[in-house]
C-alpha cells in the first residue's frame, strides 16, 4: 500500500507547475515585476474547438503573451482586446465562431465557436 501525498512543500519537482510555462505564475511574475496583465480564458466551447475550456492566454500592456485560447488569428485578436481591456479596466467576452462574419478572419474555419473572457489582474 502506498500513501499519496498531495499539497505541500513535499511534493517532488515532477509534479511541481513549472513557472515558465504556466500562463498563471507567469501572471503573477508578470505583475510582481510591475506590469499591467489581463487574462483571457475560454469560458465555453461548441463543436470543434482547438483549446478546452479552462485555457489561458496571459498578455501586458505592451502586447507581449503567453499560454493559448485557440491559435491563429483568434489569438491576435484577444490580444488586441486585451489591450483595451487594460487601458479601461473593463472585462469583456468575446465570442468567435464559423456563423460570425470573421471566422475565416480568425482562424475558425473548423465549424467550432469558442467564448473568451478577458479581464486586467490587479
Amino acid at each position: 500500500m502506498s500513501i499519496i501525498q498531495t499539497g505541500g512543500s513535499d511534493m517532488d519537482a515532477s509534479s511541481t507547475l513549472d513557472r515558465t510555462r504556466d500562463p498563471l505564475m507567469i501572471a503573477e511574475d508578470w505583475q510582481n515585476a510591475g506590469r499591467q496583465v489581463a487574462i483571457a480564458t475560454v469560458v465555453e466551447t461548441w463543436g470543434s474547438a482547438p483549446r478546452p475550456v479552462g485555457s489561458h492566454l496571459v498578455i501586458d500592456a505592451e502586447g507581449n503573451f503567453h499560454g493559448s485560447v485557440s491559435g491563429g488569428c483568434v489569438e491576435g485578436a484577444v490580444v488586441s482586446e486585451a489591450a483595451d481591456v487594460i487601458e479601461t479596466g473593463q472585462p469583456r467576452m468575446l465570442d468567435f465562431g464559423v456563423a460570425d462574419e470573421t471566422a475565416w478572419q480568425v482562424g475558425l474555419s473548423c465549424g467550432g465557436r469558442i467564448r473568451v473572457y478577458v479581464e486586467r489582474l490587479g
